[in-house]
């Protein structure tokens, strides 16, 4: 239908300014499309121009990322990243972030942060099978933070547990830097059929375009823009989204019930900046036109705009193109879900997007500009002065190193999460094998007699903060040996980029020598990475949160009946290390939590070492010699012991070698692990581990009540269990906390 777009708008620079739009961006805008944009348009053009949804301060850096290996079937650049996993059967996986909206309403912020996400995977045609989530919050003592905890949790628990999908793993962490921005970074992944992978792209022309699931409202609106803009500790807009779970799932089943019928040739989640971001995705991947009527979109608010239709960002719903003539039988089988279902336009071929809301022509743009045609910046970037290294001997070590010890399995960020995981169903679907508080969580491949995933998430920000390379590889290291120390195979990666301002040079270069560390260690450890999420401007008042990259990953067990756990000690095992005595102290937790100091370089991380001892950790719990087996990082070798020896009810005696010994029990070197084996088998693994170069050392014995270091210091294993479960059941229960 032939009509002239209303060009009524006033848009002035204060309109152009408060859609997170600069000037110059706004002048590109006029010159691309040959006029002044209607006030729809410039918001369509701010959703699909800021940082959350065009990367263009991350852009080119991501580029230089690996994203292909032998497993990978779709990396970058759809809903979620694919790999192989053999048998017709191909394992969907993404992580998303939700930090802003989490922090000005945890419950919804967080909950519809596990709704999107779980979106991305089905939206492929996937069911969801696991979630996880990593979760940075302030210091404990902020009057906020027991409130951002207890919301946060409670979100993802109320979303997930009502979704029907088993959160399998995560982290939390308190530091005083998130006190103005926490980050809630929410993974999920999903089991499909090889042959059944559905995607964004845009086929056919003339085919109808159908709006499913829930009814558009006006919440959300300006949530991709709002997620691309520091908070000013002034003015936070009210931008937050509203998820039902019951609805979500009712989605979920009513889309792969679609799907079958082979009705369905593409399709999009409305996430961020909803219709607008899915329909200029669908049709400029393509290389087709859109073409909407917005009198037919399902509100369940009066007087909507079309503004406010195109920006909407209400949770559960999908846009997808349909064969023709499929229109009343996608109709009846969301009617009979309880969801609407309308055709709400169709496919063009003309490569515009044409929007029309009660007989008037509300956009009409060329849809390519709206992604290809984003800025992409590169923006200077500075390397932060470096710290000096410490010497390991100028490191005082206090007199009582088990009270040392005892504080640590105490304090925040080292105690128990048992408390948060229990607010999780951790066991439906009834294929879990490791609940969190393992190294990886682990469930059963449904339908698969021996076969399971590994899944864990990992970063350490203090060592990015004093190293963003450094810290960027250890991420990617921790993640994977954490996969290893399961058994299993690492497959694949994605990861959360959470950083500053990019706009200043110092914050860029966190991210740009961040990337570069995370491409680095990829690329030794064959662990690419296929999907992913970038959080920027995540700083309130000028003062920036740690460079947080996290990194989740996958891996693939061949045999669930011979995986290790952390918490699998039998009486009368040996206890061997692998990987050398502890000698690096910088920046670790002793010397944060213990000495109360910052200093000193974070571990280097040697990625040969690291691949070949967890290759030949891997290699001996698949052939059966390791029942338990945990990875050395925070806090050392006898954290990580201590958390065996609590998880297995079991005491241990052993030798931590000679002096220094707070840097053999606290040292966070990287590429360690501690194994338990079998006595009947020890003496072949050592001999194993010889032959292959790897380095090893019996540690000691697995018994008793009581941990027993030599000449150091003696500790009953049940008190140490009270003290490493107490600390977050004491202080959510803490009324001054608040």
């Amino acid at each position: 239908m032939p009509m002239t777009i209303c060009k009524n708008d006033n848009i002035t620079e204060e309109v152009i300014c408060a859609h997170g739009l600069r000037i110059d961006e706004y002048q590109k805008i006029i010159a691309l499309i040959g006029r002044m944009p209607t006030l729809t348009e410039l918001g369509i053009f701010s959703a699909m121009w800021n940082e959350h949804c065009s990367y263009k301060s991350s852009r080119k850096w991501l580029r230089t990322l690996p994203t292909e290996g032998s497993c990978v079937i779709q990396g970058p650049g759809e809903n979620a990243g694919v790999v192989d996993l053999g048998d017709g059967k191909c394992l969907i996986f993404k992580m998303e972030s939700h930090n802003h909206p989490s922090y000005i309403d945890p419950y919804h912020g967080a909950a519809t942060g596990i709704g999107g996400v779980l979106r991305d995977i089905f939206t492929m045609g996937a069911r969801p099978v696991a979630v996880m989530n990593a979760l940075r919050f302030g210091r404990p003592e902020h009057p906020r933070t027991r409130h951002l905890v207890t919301g946060v949790i409670t979100g993802i628990g109320g979303y997930s547990n009502a979704f029907g999908v088993p959160t399998v793993g995560g982290e939390i962490n308190f530091d005083q830097q998130y006190n103005g921005n926490i980050l809630v970074n929410a993974f999920a992944a999903g089991i499909a059929p090889t042959d059944g992978i559905f995607s964004s792209k845009a086929e056919g022309i003339g085919l109808p375009i159908a709006y499913c699931g829930a009814r558009t409202g006006r919440d959300g609106i300006g949530g991709a823009t709002m997620a691309s803009a520091a908070f000013d500790g002034q003015k936070r807009p009210l931008a937050v989204q509203i998820g039902d779970p019951f609805m979500g799932k009712c989605l979920l089943e009513a889309c792969l019930e679609l799907m079958a019928s082979n009705a369905v040739v593409a399709i999009q989640d409305m996430g961020a900046a909803g219709l607008t971001c899915s329909a200029v995705e669908m049709g400029a991947k393509g290389n087709l036109g859109i073409e909407l009527n917005l009198d037919t979109v399902p509100v369940r608010e009066e007087n909507m705009t079309a503004y406010e239709i195109m920006l909407s960002e209400s949770q559960e719903r999908m846009l997808m193109i349909l064969r023709m003539g499929k229109e009343k039988e996608a109709e009846a089988i969301f009617n009979k879900w309880g969801l609407d279902c309308s055709t709400i336009g169709k496919t063009t071929d003309d490569l515009r997007i044409r929007v029309f809301h009660q007989g008037q022509l509300k956009v009409d743009l060329p849809i390519k500009v709206l992604g290809d045609a984003a800025p992409e910046y590169d923006r200077p970037w500075i390397e932060s002065s470096k710290k000096t290294p410490m010497n390991t001997a100028s490191v005082k070590s206090v007199d009582d190193l088990g009270s040392a010890l005892m504080k640590l399995l105490a304090s925040p960020d080292q105690s128990s999460r048992r408390w948060a995981y229990e607010q999780y169903d951790t066991l439906i679907q009834g294929n879990t094998l490791v609940c969190p508080g393992s190294d990886a969580g682990v469930i059963r491949i449904d339908g698969d007699e021996k076969r399971a995933l590994a899944f864990s998430s990992d970063v350490t920000p203090r060592y990015c903060q004093a190293d963003p390379y450094e810290g960027g590889k250890q991420a990617v290291a921790e993640c994977w040996r954490n996969i290893t120390a399961s058994g299993a195979t690492p497959l694949a990666a994605t990861d959360n980029l959470n950083f500053g301002n990019p706009e200043k040079p110092e914050i860029m270069g966190q991210l740009v020598l961040a990337i570069k560390g995370i491409g680095t260690a990829c690329r030794a450890l064959d662990f690419p990475i296929v999907s992913g999420n970038v959080s920027l401007y995540n700083e309130t008042n000028g003062e920036a949160i740690p460079p947080t990259p996290t990194i989740a990953g996958v891996g693939l067990i061949t045999d669930w009946a011979k995986m290790a756990t952390i918490g699998n000690i039998k009486e009368g095992d040996c206890l061997i290390l692998i990987g050398g005595d502890g000698t690096h102290l910088g920046q670790s937790i002793y010397l944060r939590d213990i000495l109360g100091k910052s200093a000193g370089t974070p571990p280097p991380v040697d990625l040969a070492h690291e691949k070949h001892h967890g290759d030949f950790v891997r290699s001996q719990i698949k052939n059966g010699c390791v029942h338990a087996c945990h990875d050395i990082s925070d806090g050392g070798l006898i954290l990580a012991l201590a958390e065996m020896l609590i998880k297995s009810g079991c005491g241990a005696e052993i030798d931590p070698g000679s002096d220094p010994y707070h840097a053999k029990l606290f040292g966070e070197d990287q590429g360690r692990y501690i194994l338990a084996v079998d006595s009947s088998k020890v003496s072949f693994l050592i001999q194993q581990a010889r032959t292959a170069g790897v380095m090893v050392r019996h540690l000691g014995i697995a018994g008793g009540k009581n941990l027993f270091v030599n000449d150091c210091f003696t500790l009953p294993v049940p008190q140490m269990v009270i003290a490493y479960e107490r600390w977050f059941p004491s202080y959510m229960k803490d009324k001054s906390a608040c």
